[in-house]
């Protein structure tokens, strides 16, 4: 396909976004100017593929004229920046050189300066285009008469040597005259004019102006290309899976790399005979609105236009426009039909990522937009693919390189990696172990569909392996991990470097490299990271302000941490003062023999350590620029980037960075975001201990190969004491740290009086911005229904709203009032409710509380969390709260969360209750499978009579009559939880905590029974229960939070002298033992102790959540909603979207028709014949007007809104509205 350049007149781009997207179809321009786009600033010009550069131009607030120019991503390119008065924009390519395009539009009857336009000649790099709307008429390109633009144009192209490529073809009809002109140009340096053919598009795709399209006839420079991807939603797995069969003698015989590559060319080969692949080429713009009834009006169009150009008679003009209406009268009907039954199809019936798929559709949110750009580099513009390539390849590998350390840090290093780190073999250690099989499922379960690296395979390849592929796999790993040797191959990576926003695309140092490494490594750096992070977390290596990426840890608790500190502070009336760090290029920079140092300090042996030592050899690197591989660059220091250990890895080597504070400086630790701390009394105090702190660290990091950028770290002056306090002044590396009034940390905006003011904005100002998504997506008529949109808002709104609650929920309730408006605009798009809805009647009716509530719950949610957990960092502040005495004096004082939890459960009417701890999580290479028996799964129970069940059960006793029968069951009536384990000879009943769920009744009651055991003497003995979910947890104990589950499990293990079974039975189908054990739970009033857990305490936190709001909601007993829907449960909504929302409203009682009034200040409407306010009752109930049809749609019997609008409304409400002529009203 030949390279082409195009222009053309649009005539409003929005208004032709459809006939651009067509011109894009038709010519696969890499670079497309449009004149007179007629945009204002806050409108959008996205196209796929396509990145804009614009030039808008207004008259006043009205938007006229303008340019832009849309240039191909796959092609290199820089923006020209033009200092010129005229409507032109500028871009430069590179094909087999360097070539700048410059599309200018110039408006007609508009005086035009000779010295603007030579002026716009002189900034142009040669050679260049230069296309556009030049207005102007001369003979020399084929007009029929010479006007003074056409002169001077004529004499811009003398002046300057050019060359004007037009064929004398017309360019514009000009519709009042009926007649052709050519005001169109293509000017251009001399040396482009052989290269380059000029043509114009027969079509004028519903504007007034032909494209003007450039043809490149050489064959030198290829058309771009996509990188090649796998198809998997029409891969053909039972092919793939039976083509793809991997056995043991691939991998047992030769070296590992030799294995490793047979395994991915199966693999490859096998995806190749099962799995389509994309072609490369750039794809069309999708038009999902064009049917055959669009294909027929544009065939027809296009005839119609064929003939009046032949020949230009009145009756041929009135046939093209009245085919052009018709063609645009259709299109704009299907594109209307099309967009609303997609939207409609966002329904509940659909998967949370189709309906994401959909939104990201809508919204034109594309991962291929970035252009590629050119760089600066050394003086030099390099603008070749593979050379861009080159330079940031270059760049990133000198940043990872020793020569990027400071002289004295290289100086130390060399001398310590003089010094050999000893990880002597060792088989003792369990965590040496070979990997198991369900260690590898495990681990396959948690891999993301990721890009696949440089050997092509995908993580959705390794799912649809068989499980003697697998374990064939698993073989290979196994070898590695033994053997002691990292495959060459998965030392590679392909890096794709993406721009930072809002920095310079022209300097290579403002690329993020995104690494893409072999499936297979990550899979395998999955299983030894558990391993690793479990090793860690048992010997409890980490420092406990580290939050990063742990397990029940997160960034809420730094924040909490800190939000404390400072309220402890201000209630004493001290300084707090803290420091906010960045380290540059940290994860590049990592020291890896420090790692492999901290490794060996920790205590690690053998085969773990020995892994991540050859795990962190020297790296390959390519740069991918569109379809083109750079040449190989080395990583020689850093984590390498894109694989899963080196998150990890970092924090090992990042772990000892606060570890030499001063006493009285506390820290807080999440991955390399790095706080400090320091409250008292007197600011030289501070001074000197935070300048301490810095100076340890600077130490620390001098020795490690970290570097704190002296710019981007900030220190913050918290204080609320009256007067003027000097701000302390602290040295980093020689250069002063800034002192910020505000700051964003961890997410969360802090200000130095701690008011949130500044979150509370900014957090509005985003929550309103993302509202427009459902804003598309909803109409009272059409669109997505209320669930999904509620789905909606709950991911991209309430999510935001509910970061950093329990930390900046403590601002002023006026400051927190602020978001209200965005939680009821939310509440209002999704239902569809009429902008007067009284609030209360918003949030039933929507089945979403109020922000407050919801601010509660989640508190309640935290402060359960961490009482659970007694090695959290917060525990004792949280349980044991400080400073008590003082904040019950100092009102005007924030308390601290420990505190504000006491005056919500109070509010909530919850008891102190003890949560039970979580128990530590078992090693990955231990086995967790137990043994289970699954006689009775295959029946469907409510088809199945008892005495089947009943006779099967004794055929089964029969066949394990040698096995202890124990029957176990769990109960929950109102405020009485029991369990129960029955035994051949007694049984064992003990009661709950009344917010135990009848799940943690269940597995306790067969923990009940196991615990029981071990005081016995059985050789063998099944435990049954009729709880599916709590067999299924047993199955897959590793997976499973409940705390139960793993003493269950621990339980099991420790009775190595009992073979236990465990069996699911159907209840309450008269199996003696089970009724038994149900009896004996529903009975049961011995307590040994009373726990919760944590799932537990969240459920009862929602429970207590809604009984609070349905308090709230019993004290509207006037609300119209409240007589119709008296509990806060809420109805289900119906599949037509303009039914739901006229039923919404009808429900809570505000319409259009009676409420919007209220918006004008107008008086109430009145009833013309019964002379009364106009209400919903009135219309539907009371009204005599409408006698005879209520009469026919409802029946005779007396009704009332209940019965009209209650749980099951039927259509009849619809067409009685239709046929009183209310229905477009409401």
């Amino acid at each position: 396909m030949a390279l082409k350049i195009v222009s053309w007149n649009c005539h409003g781009l929005q208004t032709h976004k459809e006939d651009i997207k067509s011109i894009i179809n038709k010519f696969r321009p890499i670079c497309l100017g449009l004149q007179e786009t007629y945009l204002k600033p806050n409108l959008s010009a996205k196209f796929k593929n396509y990145i804009t550069q614009r030039n808008d131009f207004h008259q006043g607030s009205r938007a006229s004229g303008g340019v832009a120019c849309l240039t191909s991503c796959q092609i290199p390119s820089k923006p020209i920046l033009l200092n010129t008065q005229l409507q032109a924009v500028a871009i430069q390519i590179q094909l087999t050189r360097r070539i700048t395009i410059c599309y200018l539009y110039l408006p007609p009857r508009v005086h035009i300066e000779k010295t603007h336009l030579d002026e716009l000649i002189r900034q142009l790099p040669s050679p260049f285009f230069l296309l556009g709307d030049f207005n102007g008429h001369n003979t020399l390109w084929g007009s029929t008469d010479t006007n003074p633009r056409g002169c001077q144009i004529e004499t811009l192209v003398e002046d300057h040597g050019l060359c004007l490529l037009n064929d004398n073809s017309y360019t514009h009809f000009h519709q009042a005259s009926q007649t052709f002109h050519t005001i169109d140009l293509a000017i251009c340096s001399p040396s482009l004019v052989p290269y380059w053919k000029f043509s114009t598009c027969t079509n004028i795709f519903n504007s007034d102006h032909f494209p003007i399209v450039l043809t490149y006839v050489k064959n030198d420079f290829p058309f771009p290309k996509r990188p090649v991807k796998y198809i998997f939603e029409k891969a053909d797995w039972p092919l793939f899976e039976s083509l793809c069969q991997l056995t043991p003698n691939m991998v047992d015989k030769d070296s590992i790399d030799v294995a490793v590559n047979t395994i991915t060319d199966c693999i490859i080969s096998s995806a190749d005979n099962s799995i389509p692949k994309t072609s490369g080429n750039i794809p069309k713009l999708c038009k999902p609105w064009w049917n055959t009834e669009c294909d027929t009006c544009q065939k027809t169009l296009e005839k119609a236009w064929y003939n009046f150009r032949r020949y230009p008679t009145t009756h041929n003009l009135i046939k093209f426009k009245k085919a052009r209406a018709k063609f645009r009268q259709i299109r704009r009907r299907s594109m209307n039909t099309t967009w609303c039954s997609y939207v409609n199809s966002i329904t509940r019936q659909v998967s949370s990522k189709i309906v994401w798929d959909k939104v990201k559709k809508i919204f034109g949110c594309y991962s291929d937009t970035q252009n590629i750009s050119f760089l600066n580099y050394n003086g030099q513009v390099i603008s070749d693919a593979k050379e861009i390539g080159n330079v940031i390849g270059q760049t990133l590998s000198e940043i990872s390189s020793e020569s990027s350390y400071p002289n004295d840090f290289i100086a130390f290093k060399k001398c310590e990696e003089q010094k050999s780190v000893d990880f002597l073999p060792s088989y003792a250690e369990d965590y040496n172990s070979t990997f198991s099989y369900h260690e590898l499922k495990d681990a396959l379960r948690k891999s993301n569909p990721t890009s696949p690296g440089p050997d092509q395979i995908h993580n959705n390849m390794l799912k649809h392996l068989g499980e003697s592929s697998l374990l064939t796999i698993l073989l290979l790993f196994n070898r590695i991990w033994q053997e002691r040797v990292f495959p060459l191959s998965w030392l590679k990576a392909i890096v794709v470097p993406i721009p930072k926003p809002g920095k310079d695309k022209q300097d290579p140092n403002n690329y993020r490299p995104i690494a893409l490494t072999s499936c297979l490594s990550k899979l395998l750096e999955r299983m030894v990271s558990a391993r690793l992070m479990h090793v860690l977390e048992r010997s409890k290596w980490f420092i406990p302000s580290q939050s990063g990426f742990r397990r029940r840890r997160g960034t809420i608790d730094n924040l909490l941490k800190l939000e404390t500190a400072i309220r402890e502070a201000f209630v004493r009336k001290k300084h707090l003062v803290s420091i906010f760090f960045d380290i540059e290029k940290a994860y590049d920079r990592t020291w890896r023999y420090g790692i492999l140092k901290d490794l060996s300090d920790i205590g690690l042996k053998g085969n773990l350590p020995l892994f991540i030592k050859n795990f962190l050899q020297t790296r390959i690197f390519q740069i991918r620029i569109g379809n083109i591989l750079s040449d190989n660059f080395n990583q020689q220091e850093g984590v390498p980037q894109g694989s899963v250990l080196s998150v990890l890895l970092f924090i090992i080597k990042i772990n000892g960075i606060v570890s030499k504070l001063p006493a009285y400086v506390n820290s807080t630790l999440f991955v390399d975001d790095i706080q400090i701390h320091c409250a008292g009394d007197d600011m030289s105090f501070i001074q000197r201990q935070l300048q301490m702190a810095i100076n340890n660290m600077t130490d620390w990091s001098s020795k490690n190969g970290f570097i704190f950028s002296p710019q981007k770290t900030v220190c913050m002056h918290f204080c609320r004491r009256r007067g003027l306090h000097p701000d302390p002044d602290f040295q980093l590396n020689g250069s002063p740290i800034p002192i910020v009034q505000e700051t964003k940390f961890l997410g969360i905006i802090f200000d130095t009086k701690l008011t949130f003011r500044s979150h509370i904005k900014h957090l509005k100002t985003n929550c309103i911005r993302t509202l427009n998504i459902m804003k598309v997506l909803s109409s009272t008529s059409w669109g997505a229904d209320k669930v999904s949109l509620m789905r909606i808002y709950r991911s991209l709104v309430r999510s935001k709203l509910d970061y950093g609650v329990p930390v900046y929920g403590s601002a002023a309730k006026s400051t927190l009032k602020m978001l209200d408006s965005v939680h009821h605009q939310g509440l209002r798009i999704a239902t569809g409710a009429f902008r007067t809805t009284p609030i209360p009647s918003l949030h039933v009716i929507s089945g979403e509380p109020s922000l407050e509530l919801r601010r509660h719950r989640l508190y309640l949610s935290l402060f359960y969390k961490i009482k659970s957990d007694e090695s959290h960092p917060q525990h004792y502040k949280v349980i044991n709260p400080i400073f008590g005495s003082l904040f019950s004096v100092r009102l005007s004082f924030t308390p601290t969360f420990g505190f504000r939890i006491g005056e919500i459960l109070r509010y909530f009417e919850i008891e102190d209750f003890p949560v039970v701890s979580n128990v530590e999580d078992p090693p990955p290479w231990k086995e967790t499978q137990l043994d289970f028996i699954d006689d009775f799964l295959h029946f469907f129970k409510p088809s199945t009579s008892d005495i089947v069940f009943q006779q099967h059960f004794y055929d089964h006793r029969q066949h394990y009559s040698d096995y202890i029968p124990i029957y176990t069951d769990g109960s929950k009536s109102d405020n009485h939880v029991g369990s129960a384990a029955v035994f051949p000879d007694f049984t064992i009943a003990e009661t709950l905590h009344h917010f135990c769920s009848v799940y943690t009744s269940e597995l306790y009651a067969i923990y009940l029974g196991l615990l029981k055991i071990s005081t016995l003497n059985f050789k063998k003995a099944i435990i049954y229960t009729d709880s599916r979910s709590g067999i299924n947890a047993l199955r897959s104990a590793k997976h499973n939070n409940h705390p139960l589950v793993m003493k269950c499990f621990d339980l099991h293990h420790t009775l190595k002298n009992t073979k236990i079974k465990y069996c699911w039975i159907p209840g309450h189908v008269g199996i003696p033992g089970n009724e038994r054990a149900d009896k004996a739970a529903k009975s049961a009033n011995a307590s040994r102790e009373a726990f919760v857990p944590l799932i537990d305490a969240l459920q009862a936190v929602k429970l207590s959540q809604h009984r609070v709001w349905q308090r709230i909601w019993d004290g509207q007993s006037n609300n119209k909603l409240y007589k119709i829907q008296p509990s806060i449960k809420g109805f289900g909504n119906l599949t037509i979207r303009k039914h739901d929302v006229i039923l919404t409203r009808l429900r809570v009682g505000h319409t259009f028709l009676t409420h919007r009034h209220l918006l004008h200040s107008d008086p109430a409407p009145i009833c013309n014949g019964c002379n009364c306010i106009l209400s919903v009752e009135h219309i539907l109930c009371q009204c005599k007007n409408f006698y005879s049809q209520r009469q026919a749609h409802f029946g005779a019997h007396i009704i009332d809104l209940i019965d009209i609008l209650g749980t099951n409304p039927g259509v009849n409400v619809f067409t009685f509205l239709k046929e009183v002529q209310f229905f477009k009203f409401i």
